[in-house]
């Protein structure tokens, strides 16, 4: 069973920083982080290839940093120079290489209180 095994979520101060972390349980080819606040539709944060080309939300662009660690099956997300509107339920989510499967993570609140 394939799992995504999220941590680092938790409540910080504008402007400032936090690392979330995306542990799979088997090898992924993308991996990436989406966020969602009530009442709205779930957004793509930032994603990732396994070769390591990402793509990122113009809102987060210069701020959050997404990398990875295949041998570690491990995505992270660095999330800088945090606003309040970010406070959101982040989600990992990956698809293994050639497949048109997703696979979802628990989520992970984080909370920017201005």
């Amino acid at each position: 069973q394939v799992q995504l095994v999220e941590s680092g979520g938790g409540l910080v101060q504008a402007g400032g920083s936090r690392r979330l972390s995306c542990a799979a349980s088997v090898s992924m080819y993308f991996m990436g982080w989406y966020r969602q606040v009530p009442g709205k539709q779930r957004e793509l944060v930032a994603r990732i290839s396994r070769n390591g080309g990402t793509n990122y939300a113009d809102s987060v662009k210069g701020r959050f940093t997404i990398s990875r660690d295949n041998a570690k099956n491990t995505v992270y997300l660095q999330m800088n120079s945090l606003k309040p509107e970010d406070t959101a339920v982040y989600t990992c989510n990956a698809s293994p290489y050639g497949s048109s499967r997703d696979y979802w993570g628990q989520g992970t609140q984080v909370t920017v209180s201005s």
